[in-house]
């Protein structure tokens, strides 16, 4: 347990003792992939789920952190992948049963929350998918006794949280980390937004299509709005913005929040490991893949084909940068330097 991913040993723990810790990244990848074909399928049709999880699997950070047995960051990005996955599909399938769709809220809410165990930032995912299941009650016939088991989940993770704080750090709101070592500033903002799009664009070229999809959404949603359409079409431009506006808030989320992380200003001076700085921004890969997903669903099935089999070759070549350093596979690694007989303390950013 450290004080950088304080609940990832929870979620590892059995497969450490099944001496099988490499499935560990895969078995919860593999719930991200389930939600996110749930999700996608129920929203975008036959192919949607197929592409979502192909997109989710080919980019060089996914296979870089999947590799990663003991770093937790593939691990809550999936768990957010699958919960969105998810909750939209239950948002979106208000005819089916009410047990069924209580269940399958409650599982993606415990998702959330473990990805906030594993990672506190990842509250800023939460909090969205809190709003969204409040904005769309109403119109997602989602019940009460739904919201108050949904929110109880949340509810009794979160005092979880709040007690495994005070027993390994003494105070419930501490993290382990001295005051002022880990910090967001806005000063941080204009330097990471320099440096950043690169490093993730290399890493998740899938960024390109989501934001295509976003254009699109917007362009349909005003052509629609002023145009005579049938009421059935404006019905589905209006719901893919719907979708669009939360997904794209829960992905703002995250990146916006580490827009504004001062610790990779310093790190991306330079080439550098590119492992280091996009690992903060990979819980909005499930999230990113769901627009990238509406925009391959609507062009011709040969293009989209060849669009993933281009991404899976991207993600394989922006693989090896990161794969030539011993962060990204299970190579022994040298002797840790020391300082005064002390091991030497490890960089506030690192898992």
């Amino acid at each position: 347990i450290s004080q950088k991913n304080p609940g990832y040993p929870f979620f590892a723990v059995v497969f450490q003792w099944l001496h099988a810790l490499r499935f560990a990244p895969l078995f919860y990848g593999a719930f991200g992939c389930l939600g996110l074909f749930y999700g996608a399928r129920r929203w975008l049709g036959r192919w949607g789920g197929t592409y979502c999880v192909a997109l989710y699997c080919v980019s060089g950070a996914a296979l870089n952190f999947a590799w990663r047995a003991t770093m937790p960051t593939f691990s809550d990005a999936s768990l957010i992948a699958g919960a969105a996955g998810l909750l939209l599909g239950v948002l979106l399938a208000n005819g089916e049963s009410e047990t069924r769709r209580l269940a399958l809220g409650a599982l993606a809410f415990f998702a959330l929350d473990g990805a906030v165990l594993i990672r506190y930032t990842n509250v800023a995912v939460l909090i969205i998918g809190v709003i969204t299941v409040m904005a769309l009650a109403r119109a997602a016939a989602v019940t009460r006794a739904m919201l108050l088991s949904w929110f109880g989940v949340v509810v009794v993770f979160a005092l979880g949280d709040l007690e495994l704080n005070h027993a390994l750090y003494g105070g419930f709101m501490k993290t382990g980390y001295s005051s002022g070592l880990i910090t967001f500033d806005t000063s941080a903002i204009l330097p990471n937004l320099e440096r950043m799009p690169v490093r993730l664009i290399e890493s998740l070229p899938m960024v390109l299509l989501a934001l295509g999809a976003l254009a699109w959404i917007v362009v349909r949603l005003v052509c629609t709005g002023s145009l005579d359409s049938f009421e059935r079409e404006r019905s589905r431009v209006r719901r893919d913005a719907t979708v669009a506006l939360f997904v794209g808030a829960g992905w703002l989320s995250i990146w916006g929040l580490y827009a504004t992380y001062t610790w990779t200003v310093g790190q991306t001076v330079g080439p550098g490991n590119p492992v280091h700085v996009v690992r903060f921004y990979l819980p909005a890969l499930g999230l990113i893949v769901l627009l990238a997903a509406w925009l391959l669903a609507r062009l011709p099935r040969w293009l989209p084909v060849a669009l993933i089999a281009l991404l899976a070759g991207l993600g394989v070549w922006s693989f090896q940068t990161p794969a030539n350093h011993a962060i990204a596979g299970p190579r022994r690694s040298p002797p840790s330097p020391t300082y005064r007989g002390a091991p030497s303390p490890s960089a506030p950013g690192g898992d």
